[in-house]
């Protein structure tokens, strides 16, 4: 531990993971601020804690079963010349589930978000809503860690770089959960953020890899024009009144 604490290249390895780490975890992030909108604030805050901090033990218990992770990616059974692991199957079914769930709440949003939004303040929604994070925790870790371990070599460095990622998830996830229930058009950005996103796991899926700088830098551009029409519409507001 005192080698790798006074080794440089080892904390050019934590920084370089961390950031990666972070990166893949904006996915994490759009979908927890996007699933617990549909419930009041407080049960919101709690699934936002519950989804990040499993997200944080699944990523952990993860990086513990490393022989068994990299198991997970060699193939299991081929189909007319394809070949697929449990970790492409794992990834197919989670983009499908994020293509389903985005689609439908888009179609929620379009033909009537006021009743969903009714119907969602039960117990129920909350463990829904719970249940839904859970599933997505278990694939964006999986693509998260098995791209750690291609990383670094050393545990305690892939430890700490997914601790440092999950509090830095954790603290932006609230503002971005709020920024995007008090903006509507932002939440139906999102979600079309969530469909790019399934269908680039099930690519992966599939062997078919689109690189996620494609993706993030979509992400970022689209939010950056949203962000100057919320300007714009706030303004308008102002000399409105």
């Amino acid at each position: 531990m005192i080698e790798l604490v006074s080794s440089a290249e080892a904390w050019a390895a934590l920084l370089t993971l961390t950031a990666l780490e972070i990166v893949l975890g904006i996915d994490n992030v759009i979908f927890l601020s996007v699933i617990v909108s549909r419930i009041p604030p407080k049960q919101a805050k709690r699934a936002r804690q519950i989804g990040l901090a499993l997200a944080l033990v699944f990523r952990i218990l993860l990086l513990s079963l490393l022989v068994w992770l990299i198991g997970l990616t060699q193939d299991v059974f081929s189909v007319r010349g394809s070949s697929f692991s449990w970790r492409d199957l794992i990834l197919i079914g989670g983009g499908l589930f994020l293509i389903g769930k985005a689609t439908h709440e888009i179609h929620g949003e379009v033909e009537g978000g006021e009743e969903a939004t009714a119907g969602a303040a039960s117990a129920s929604a909350f463990v829904l809503v719970i249940m839904q994070i859970i599933v997505i925790d278990m694939v964006f870790s999986l693509d998260s860690i098995i791209t750690a371990i291609g990383m670094a070599q050393d545990l305690a460095i892939m430890v700490a770089a997914v601790v440092i990622a999950c509090v830095i998830m954790y603290v932006s996830s609230g503002p971005v959960a709020r920024f995007v229930a008090a903006h509507p058009t932002t939440k139906m950005l999102a979600l079309a953020f969530l469909v790019l996103i399934g269908v680039a796991l099930v690519a992966d899926g599939f062997k078919f890899h689109i690189p996620r700088g494609y993706i993030y830098f979509a992400i970022a551009f689209s939010a950056a024009v949203e962000l100057f029409n919320v300007m714009a519409r706030r303004n308008r507001q102002r000399s409105a009144d």
